[in-house]
């Protein structure tokens, strides 16, 4: 097979998850053997940071890429979606420090992809053909990853968070050309009892209702949890009644199980090179999404 690259550009516009600052990105096409790349708009000299997992410099919540002064965070949905329709190159151009949130899944990037089209490159593709067991393990989170020979790109993604309200779940995708109809819509999730720890952070000041799937599993005073729906622009809720609280009810009841799924996929991207093998995450997470794609990045 070839590589492939966009047809032609597409825009999207929307607040950033972490900043809440209204950003613009654009997806380019780029020219063979290019790969990802990001380029800050904003900055002087307008930077181009390499979306490879060597530049990885932070895992906090979320895939944050830097060199330099430039960094760009929240870049696992596009790549995710880019990765699984075969994109090998492509320049993206944003005006901030981080891609929109938009809606937490991957379908925004998916929809403007099927739009634009794809061009097929003269040049071959780079695959990574797996042809032994290769793995790696957190012994302090008990997360581990691990990816086995195949025929084609696979994965298969356990979650467990002790929560009485999200039971351990699975979720796994055989198909690639089954992702826009089983994955790219599963949003991203957060416990509220996160959420006061991510404010004090920096973090997630565009979050809200509409972006994320909210899970309150942890009764709070009412007190507390009206502080945070205020610092979220959430309507208050009954503090004795837990549940999901965000807008629009869940996709499917693994949820959260096929957005990490989602997650696994675009950092994994950042290996660079289509990848032949059955990726098999449990617990995952992107501290050990990069370690594991920094792993294979020297297979």
């Amino acid at each position: 097979m070839r590589q492939r690259t966009l047809a032609s550009s597409f825009t999207l516009q929307g607040k950033g998850l972490h900043t809440g600052k209204n950003l613009t990105v654009t997806f380019c096409p780029a020219p063979e053997n290019h790969g990802y790349k990001i380029q800050r708009t904003d900055m002087e000299g307008q930077p181009i940071i390499d979306a490879i997992a060597e530049n990885v410099i932070d895992t906090t919540r979320g895939t944050v890429l830097g060199v330099g002064e430039a960094r760009c965070s929240t870049v696992e949905h596009a790549f995710s979606a880019l990765y699984i329709h075969g994109v090998d190159n492509v320049l993206v151009q944003v005006d901030g420090p981080e891609f929109p949130i938009l809606d937490g899944s991957a379908t925004p990037y998916v929809q403007k992809m099927a739009e634009v089209g794809y061009i097929e490159q003269n040049a071959d593709k780079n695959w990574l053909r797996i042809d032994q067991p290769i793995e790696y393990k957190d012994e302090t989170t008990g997360s581990h990853i691990s990816i086995l020979p195949a025929d084609s790109f696979s994965v298969s993604v356990s979650i467990d968070f002790n929560s009485p309200l999200l039971p351990p779940q699975t979720a796994s995708l055989e198909d690639i050309d089954a992702y826009d109809k089983e994955i790219c819509a599963a949003r991203t999730f957060v416990f509220v009892r996160e959420i006061e720890p991510l404010l004090s952070y920096g973090l997630i000041k565009g979050g809200d209702l509409d972006n994320a799937v909210v899970i309150y599993d942890k009764e709070t005073t009412q007190e507390s949890l009206d502080k945070l729906c205020d610092l979220t622009n959430a309507e208050h809720h009954d503090s004795k009644h837990l549940g999901y609280i965000q807008h629009k009810p869940l996709v499917w009841e693994n949820e959260p199980a096929r957005h990490k799924l989602l997650d696994v996929i675009g950092d994994i991207s950042l290996v660079g090179r289509p990848i032949i093998g059955h990726i098999i995450a449990t617990k995952p997470g992107h501290t050990i999404n990069n370690k594991f794609a920094r792993l294979l990045s020297t297979d």
